[in-house]
């Protein structure tokens, strides 16, 4: 959710804003996203002068370094081994068609507006990237789709455009081995309504009003399962949840399946559902979100110096990734190519980033290591960029332990359009990186009106941008620690 953003559900945590100084980092004590007092924290290696009430505060010292790239890396030859993106599907506060998404992306459209799926009049946020309109016909079966929570009607229906969009209808999944493909669809906080709804009638009913689809409709694995059960798909199948590093954990375990030659096809991503009472409340406790009630499509702003906390998303993003021999071999459209990925964790605190950064840039680091690049050849980043005032500078500053020389790098952030979508974020936000591949085309990072001066990088501001991508990595961080980078390309047969 933030685990680089550094919104933390405790009034008694570190929310770090950076400013260097002469005899260390400058930070300020945030009580949620708003500054209490200033302190100052001594440069890495020597005993902090400030502290954190938490058991994991202290930032341990942590013998690892960032992986030197070898002087000539290799990517994979193997067809076997190589992964392509064959096919894409999404549900998102643009609607469900790829192309509608990107081009409104390239707008620079917001798609926050003010929540009217429930009376929030009285919250302190009142505003998100809620999504209206949404069909599943021709997806999922009427009497299902009523008592089917939003995450799981989402996943059904980014899954199986995904599967339609590669060329694997019902008809044609019929004649394959679905032993052989595998369903690896995640979420962060899993069917949020199911479980709410249910609780709420154990309060005010008693148990025997709950809904026998109360369990089901609620744990995180249903997604995979839903899909799987619908389209026969047999391979490996189970959902991962690390909170917004979700999508990305997904990939980079799915990719690792068909390398491993236990699949030929993963149907891989997020889905997210949170925009509901229990889901908005939730992030509001934890002082996360922006305020900005009276201009809501000015709220994301990632990297700007007037942002104030994120806003919340929902949707659901699902590629298909297959073996370059199986792709092959079927005559598939082959649309960009997955090189590598990483996952790490911070180990230091539930919401707060390191300070030292030392999580994501090992990450990034390890990310190229997989995928046979050295850091030159990178010339975009899909950042994590939620808008949070300690994140978007931590992520910025592992980005330059990374590479060295950004002059030649554009840097983005979706979510100052769609929000943060949490769980399904990394699965849009590829989809944003493979068409920003395969067009030509970066859209713009909105509400860029003042950057923070440590910024550096082209973050695309307000206007898209014309820019060939060689190599691409997505980034996605979660509250726990988690961190993952995902690396694309275009396709080279």
């Amino acid at each position: 959710m933030a685990g680089v953003a550094g919104a933390a559900c405790s009034s008694n945590v570190l929310f770090r804003s950076r400013d260097v100084g002469k005899h260390g980092v400058s930070m300020a004590q945030y009580n949620g996203l708003r500054p209490v007092e200033n302190m100052q924290i001594a440069p890495t290696g020597s005993k902090p002068s400030g502290s954190v009430s938490t058991s994991a505060s202290k930032l341990r010292t942590v013998r690892a370094m960032v992986s030197q790239a070898v002087s000539a890396p290799k990517r994979e030859k193997d067809p076997k081994k190589r992964v392509v993106i064959t096919g894409m599907g999404l549900v998102s506060v643009f609607g469900s068609d790829i192309d509608t998404f990107y081009n409104k992306l390239l707008e620079g459209e917001s798609g926050i507006s003010l929540i009217d799926r429930f009376d929030a009049s009285s919250f302190p946020v009142r505003f998100a990237g809620q999504i209206r309109d949404f069909s599943s016909k021709g997806y999922i079966d009427g009497k299902n789709d009523r008592r089917l929570d939003d995450c799981w009607r989402y996943c059904l229906v980014a899954g199986k455009r995904a599967l339609v969009d590669a060329n694997l209808g019902s008809e044609v999944l019929e004649n394959m081995d679905r032993t052989r493909i595998g369903v690896l669809v995640g979420t962060g906080m899993g069917g949020l309504t199911a479980f709410s709804n249910g609780v709420e009638s154990l309060v005010q009913k008693g148990y025997k009003k709950i809904s026998p689809f109360f369990i089901p409709y609620s744990i995180t694995n249903m997604g995979s399962a839903l899909l799987a059960i619908d389209t026969g798909l047999m391979g490996p199948n189970y959902s991962i949840s690390t909170a917004c590093a979700t999508a990305n954990y997904c990939f980079y375990a799915s990719a690792n399946h068909i390398r491993r030659g236990e699949a030929d096809i993963m149907v891989a991503g997020g889905t997210e559902a949170a925009v509901m009472p229990t889901g908005v409340s939730g992030f509001i406790a934890c002082r996360a979100l922006s305020q900005r009630n009276e201009d809501p499509k000015k709220a994301s702003r990632p990297w700007d110096k007037d942002r104030d906390g994120f806003v919340m998303g929902e949707g659901s993003g699902v590629l298909i990734m297959e073996s370059l021999e199986h792709a092959m071999k079927r005559g598939a459209n082959i649309i960009a190519e997955y090189l590598g990925g990483a996952a790490t964790c911070d180990a230091h605190h539930m919401t707060d980033p390191r300070s030292d950064g030392l999580g994501v840039s090992t990450c990034i680091a390890k990310s190229l290591e997989d995928a046979g690049v050295s850091p030159e050849e990178v010339n975009y980043v899909n950042a994590h960029a939620t808008s949070t005032l300690a994140g978007d500078l931590a992520e910025v500053n592992a980005i330059k332990k990374v590479f060295k020389d950004t002059s030649e790098i554009k840097m983005n952030g979706t979510k100052s359009m769609i929000g943060h979508g949490l769980g399904a974020a990394g699965g849009l936000e590829a989809i944003a990186t493979i068409k920003a591949i395969s067009t030509g085309w970066l859209h713009p990072t909105i509400n860029q009106d003042n950057i923070e001066l440590d910024v550096t990088i082209d973050t695309v501001p307000n206007v898209k941008k014309q820019h060939e991508v060689n190599v691409a990595i997505s980034n996605s961080f979660g509250f726990g620690g988690h961190n993952s980078v995902v690396v694309f390309a275009p396709f080279t047969p």
